[in-house]
């Protein structure tokens, strides 16, 4: 998968014996989306795999770190002609997981302590779901739908019923119910409750049809039947608690995106989030050469626009600032006399692989930290 001008500029590179030039690419986002001031760097499990076997080192961030526009995220050191035509294919790894994981990260931002799980993988293709859930997973995410996660993230997926459970029942009540006899008891008892009736009715049915078994109510009203969706929410905790049940938390689904989110995030337990998750702003992410070698020695180069020279991120914890100096510079200081650390590491040697990759939760958990340090 590769755009065939790669395909045609390989062969006129090895016709005049220069595929074996050595150069020095780097990946980096010279703009963000309208209103971002960071993003999550998302996908380079996937790209490493991609670029393994080749005649080269790669160095990169590791994944999910947070990062800000023109620092390098990924350099590739090596023989042109070793990896030129994989710059499509790394490209869409990186910026659509990328572009994933970086808007969950500011839902889960916006919803603090709230879960979030990941409904969207009916937005897109199937064979993007394994992606999609596993940035969306690792961008923040409490959870996510897919009922292979548990499988190949090692996640439990989650999810309540859809609507057509009750309407081939023809009854709510009896749809719950039976939802409640197959179910295995460790799935939490959370009813959908707005197929036919009021959602404050079918909130009170379900508490009376369950009883103390009933966790929670999800609402996914449609837009057409929506009106003012926080204080739909707000009738319905009433009604609960009216009925000494203000303990049944309250799920929302259906359209959710970053200004819902602030919107009910006080009066809401858990969100459902899908389309604004699955087709995120785009995270630009671009590959240059920055450096080539030229009778052993690296000799800075760059199309107009971009800054030439090989560079290096170093980042200071306690401050969680960044500072991009020149490759092998003398490192800068940290305010507070903390030692600053490199970002850039080395993942691929001569195209081995060397540094371990951690797991989707690990990764996660690398995000949250950061995510406590920043603002939307």
């Amino acid at each position: 998968m590769t755009d065939i001008y790669f395909k045609r500029t390989s062969r006129i590179l090895k016709s005049y014996g220069l595929d074996k030039v050595r150069v020095r690419a780097e990946l980096h986002v010279y703009s963000l989306p309208k209103n971002y001031r960071w993003a999550v760097y998302a996908g380079l499990e996937e790209a490493l795999k991609l670029l393994e076997g080749r005649d080269i080192d790669v160095y990169s961030v590791p994944e999910g770190t947070v990062f800000r526009e023109m620092h390098p995220l990924m350099l590739i050191e090596g023989p042109v002609g070793e990896f030129l035509e994989l710059e499509t294919a790394l490209l869409g790894i990186l910026r659509h997981s990328s572009s994933i994981a970086s808007k969950a990260a500011r839902i889960k931002k916006l919803a603090g302590e709230k879960q979030v799980i990941f409904f969207g993988l009916r937005s897109a293709h199937p064979a993007l779901a394994y992606v999609l859930d596993r940035s969306a997973y690792i961008g923040g995410c409490d959870a996510v739908s897919g009922a292979y996660s548990e499988k190949l993230l090692g996640v439990k997926p989650v999810g309540t019923m859809p609507h057509l459970l009750i309407i081939v029942f023809g009854d709510q009540v009896k749809a719950w119910k039976a939802f409640d006899e197959i179910i295995e008891p460790e799935v939490p008892r959370i009813m959908l409750i707005d197929t036919f009736y009021d959602e404050r009715y079918e909130a009170l049915l379900a508490a009376k049809a369950l009883g103390e078994r009933l966790q929670g109510v999800r609402l996914d009203t449609p837009s057409s039947r929506r009106g003012d969706m926080r204080k739909i929410v707000e009738e319905v905790r009433w009604a609960l608690k009216l009925e000494g049940r203000d303990d049944v938390k309250i799920v929302v689904s259906g359209g959710i995106d970053e200004d819902d989110i602030i919107k009910l995030r006080e009066v809401v337990d858990i969100f459902g989030v899908g389309t604004s998750i699955a087709f995120p702003p785009s995270i630009d992410i671009s590959m240059d050469i920055v450096e080539v070698e030229r009778e052993g020695k690296w000799i800075p180069y760059s199309k107009r626009g971009k800054l030439p020279g090989a560079k290096q991120v170093y980042r200071c914890w306690s401050s969680f600032k960044d500072y991009m100096i020149p490759w092998n510079s003398e490192p800068p200081k940290c305010p507070d006399d903390e030692k600053p650390q490199p970002l850039l590491r080395k993942y691929i040697e001569r195209g081995r692989i060397i540094e371990r990759t951690p797991s989707p939760k690990e990764i996660r958990e690398y995000v949250l930290k950061q995510l406590r340090n920043i603002e939307i």
